[in-house]
């Protein structure tokens, strides 16, 4: 202790708590990982039925010039139409918060855009728009835009009452109150619900690649595993799942390190975790 104060640095033995709290994930990882392999192996399970993940791994690295430029196709769809989404998911939020009665009208057609099964409509976006890229991103973009939507929208009536008020003592215009007051508290929300999207904006891209069902120098991993499952090879297809699967956790991961770099300083969620 100097000056009456104490020392904010964390000893230690919690340092150690922290380090074996994030080391924790990828040690059930490994054990996950050993055990199977183990029981592949001891009930000398097919690798046409159950590959073991040394299997997996192989077929990942000797198939990596198939696999590879597919998961750059199916990576390229998830994160435009998770653009797009965010665009127009915090645009429209916006105009909702400027109009309730716009929100009242338009609202319910967004929840009914999120309750349709996008495996149901993929078909009919095919039909109409005669362009497999541009289906996909259609499709992608329609199960990614509502959490974005919802989130946001909800964000923009959380903010503090008391601060509307004094925004209104003060004179603020509502656009003033809006960028100053109202946009900041949506802002967590708002990237909240850009994570959720994150990942719905992948396996939208691969379920309307399993519907397209297209072949070519442009396909993406749905169409690997459906190629991989069509020709026995359960390893490739264990393979592109490992890379979908990896991808869902990059994108996550990447979300969040933008969240806490935006908020950390400021928004009381973040600043408890640096506690």
């Amino acid at each position: 202790m100097k000056d009456g104060t104490a020392d904010a640095r964390p000893d230690g033995t919690a340092l150690a708590a922290r380090l074996a709290a994030q080391a924790a994930p990828v040690a059930v990882g490994l054990l996950v990982l050993l055990l199977w392999e183990g029981l592949v192996r001891a009930l000398a399970v097919p690798p046409w039925i159950l590959p073991g993940p040394v299997a997996i791994g192989t077929a990942l690295v000797a198939d990596w010039p198939l696999l590879g430029p597919s998961l750059l196709v199916t990576l390229r769809i998830a994160l435009l139409s998770l653009l797009i989404s965010a665009a127009a998911g915090a645009g429209l939020a916006l105009l909702f918060a400027q109009s309730r009665w716009l929100e009242r009208a338009l609202f319910p057609y967004a929840v009914v855009l999120q309750v349709t099964p996008v495996v149901a409509i993929a078909p009919l976006i095919l039909i109409w728009t005669d362009d497999v890229t541009a289906s996909l991103l259609i499709c992608a973009t329609i199960v990614a835009f509502f959490p974005i939507l919802a989130n946001t929208a909800t964000g923009l009536r959380s903010a503090d009452r008391n601060l509307e008020d004094l925004f209104r003592l003060y004179g603020a215009t509502r656009r003033q109150s809006l960028l100053l007051l109202r946009v900041p508290a949506a802002l967590p929300w708002f990237l909240a619900g850009l994570r959720v999207a994150g990942g719905l904006a992948l396996i939208g891209a691969v379920v309307a690649e399993f519907v397209a069902g297209a072949g070519g120098a442009g396909s993406g991993l749905a169409f690997r595993i459906l190629e991989a499952s069509f020709q026995l090879r359960i390893p490739r297809m264990f393979a592109a799942l490992a890379l979908i699967s990896a991808s869902g956790i990059a994108i996550f991961a990447a979300l969040g390190l933008l969240q806490r770099l935006l908020l950390r300083r400021w928004h009381e969620s973040e600043l408890r975790r640096e506690r």
